[in-house]
């Protein structure tokens, strides 16, 4: 007998958890759309998905590693990460998986089978009221069906086939065992995120893309379910309500949910370590909040409203338009969150270590590891993959989506979002070259934004943004040529001479975005009035509506000093000053910085 694939290993699981959560996450609306119990909030698809991506972000982290390792890691991750009453769930099952597994370097199909089981008994006695119908039963019947594959088998891939095959039975057979979801007309949205889970796993080792599914409003009748179905009195509280715990002396779960039970119902309890979770539904979420902190020290807290959820399911609320950047794009979190701009991270690549920018590494740290550090980093494009997921995100948070990238002479960034368009096949979705960088992809990006949130379409944005790049600009300067001499930007003769005799390079970017040079200042002290002699030179005529943005790698002094010329000379709309993250850094080196402008002239009165 011919065995294609004998054993998983620690860097195997992690790949096949990402492709879970992948697939998860493409099919969450659907399971939104079924969920009735334990109330019929919606958002069941939503908590198993972002419980599921915790889990990935902390696996891609971690980066390969040992087996027990990986599947720790995982299990913590979700607990950590856990949203809702099935992410809590997913979270206890995880547990049980990883300490099956604690031992070993490479699982067999009987192994897993082991840990299925493990996560599944875990889970049943974690469970303050278990009920038959729902992931459950799922996750137990699914664990037997490993047990008997095991025995079938010695192939992972036709392992994992069968297994899918008799949760989907599993998960058809629930609605026989609870009278709301067959009422209802539907299977339990919980057990099918598990089934999709594993599903998304045998996906991935049959090679199968993980796409996003149709983004297609549903119509009325298709939200029925969930958005008709009443909640039974006995379980009728209004918050779903979460804490996270931590400290040296937790209490057992046991008693953390008989404490509970005095605050209301649908109790899941994770005590692991040095740390607690708590997830109940209650009509007092600040009466659990303080109750919980008797145990250690509170550091997350949560309360959904359960009712008004309930209510809204029946209306599409979705934004009109969502905006999307990279992570080159050097905006504050401040201005991100106010405008709600999501950011696709590019690599920072140390050694033979991969970190993704602004996620894995902040702009302060990446400066205290670049002046302690005798090897310079490089960059990498974002995988088209992340721009496949940001893409689904926000399709389904937006009927449209515009993405603002850097520019495509600098980077492969959006050769890789090209990509992942033409693979996940979604509409909605607009792609603009910035054909700048930093701030330059920023700057468009937040006026982007502010024209979503006057009510713009989403390709009138696309065609505004295009038209103000060719009104934008920047004026860059380094302080030193190691990065700049690696980059094949200045020859090593050159950048020996400047350094030499104190010489400071001004640098600007053509019409199709590549960098050139276009001045250069002896003395650091003679920058700021050459930058703007320059300014004064490039924008003419005089604009009315400009705005300026300074980016900074690690010079602060320099940034203040052209922010309080920059506003006495043009009185510009405002002046946005951020800190380069290491996309810019790694290529400028310490002690650059660039002066970004955007002319807002001559904008149609309406793009809706």
């Amino acid at each position: 007998m011919t065995v294609g694939i004998s054993y998983v290993d620690g860097p195997r699981l992690a790949r096949s958890l990402n492709a879970a959560s992948d697939w998860v996450a493409a099919g969450r609306e659907e399971i939104n759309r079924i969920n009735v119990f334990p109330v019929p909030d919606g958002d069941t698809g939503t908590n198993f998905s972002l419980t599921l991506r915790a889990v990935a972000d902390a696996l891609q982290a971690l980066g390969d590693a040992s087996l027990p390792d990986t599947a720790r890691t995982a299990a913590r991750a979700a607990v950590l990460g856990a949203r809702g009453n099935s992410g809590m769930m997913l979270a206890h099952f995880l547990l049980g998986f990883a300490d099956a597994l604690s031992q070993l370097d490479k699982a067999s199909p009987a192994d897993i089978a082991r840990a299925l089981r493990r996560g599944a008994d875990q889970l049943e006695t974690s469970l303050d009221d278990p009920r038959e119908g729902t992931i459950l039963t799922v996750a137990r019947e699914s664990a037997a069906a490993a047990e008997r594959a095991a025995r079938a088998t010695e192939d992972i891939s036709d392992f994992m086939r069968m297994l899918l095959a008799e949760g989907e039975v599993a998960l058809a057979r629930t609605p026989e065992l609870m009278a709301v979801l067959k009422e209802a007309g539907v299977v339990d949205a919980g057990g099918k995120g598990f089934v999709r889970m594993v599903e998304g796993v045998v996906r991935y080792i049959e090679g199968d893309p993980i796409l996003p599914a149709d983004m297609t409003p549903v119509d009325a009748d298709a939200l029925m379910p969930a958005a008709l179905a009443e909640v039974a009195t006995d379980r009728d509280y209004r918050y779903c309500t979460e804490v996270l715990v931590r400290g040296d002396s937790l209490p057992p779960a046991n008693d953390v949910r008989a404490a509970m039970h005095r605050f209301g119902g649908s109790i899941v309890a994770i005590s692991a370590g040095d740390i607690l979770k708590i997830h109940v539904h209650t009509d007092t979420p600040e009466a659990v909040f303080t109750y919980a902190a008797r145990w250690g020290t509170v550091t997350t807290t949560k309360a959904d409203d359960m009712r008004a959820q309930h209510a809204r399911l029946a209306h599409d609320e979705r934004r009109a338009v969502a905006v999307i950047a990279d992570s080159s794009a050097d905006l504050s979190d401040t201005v991100l969150d106010r405008h709600q701009i999501a950011l696709v991270p590019l690599q920072v690549i140390w050694g033979e270590t991969t970190l993704r920018d602004r996620v894995d590494i902040k702009p302060e740290e990446f400066y205290r590891k670049l002046a302690a550090s005798a090897e310079l980093p490089t960059t990498s494009q974002p995988a088209p993959g992340e721009f496949v997921r940001a893409f689904r995100n926000g399709r389904q948070e937006a009927h449209e989506v515009v993405a603002v990238l850097l520019s495509a002479a600098l980077s492969g960034t959006y050769q890789s979002a090209m990509a992942a368009l033409k693979a996940s096949q979604l509409d909605g979705v607009h792609l603009v070259d910035s054909r700048s960088a930093s701030l330059g992809v920023g700057m468009l990006a937040r006026r982007g934004a502010e024209l979503a949130e006057a009510g713009w379409k989403g390709d009138a944005i696309a065609t505004e943004l295009n038209r103000l790049r060719s009104q934008s600009g920047m004026f860059l300067t380094v302080d030193r040529y190691d990065n700049l001499i690696r980059s094949g930007r200045v020859s090593r003769g050159k950048a020996w001479l400047g350094g030499m005799l104190d010489v400071k390079p001004i640098l600007s970017l053509d019409d199709q975005g590549r960098v050139v040079p276009v001045d250069r200042v002896r003395g650091q002290e003679r920058l700021v009035p050459r930058v703007l002699s320059l300014l004064e030179k490039r924008l003419v005529p005089r604009p009315t509506r400009v705005r300026f943005g300074l980016a900074h790698a690690n010079a602060p002094e320099q940034a203040e000093r052209m922010r309080t010329a920059l506003l006495a000379a043009w009185q510009p709309r405002d002046v946005l000053v951020s800190v380069a993250t290491a996309v810019l850094g790694t290529h400028v080196g310490e002690g650059a910085w660039g002066v970004f402008y955007q002319v807002e002239d001559g904008a149609p009165e309406a793009g809706a």
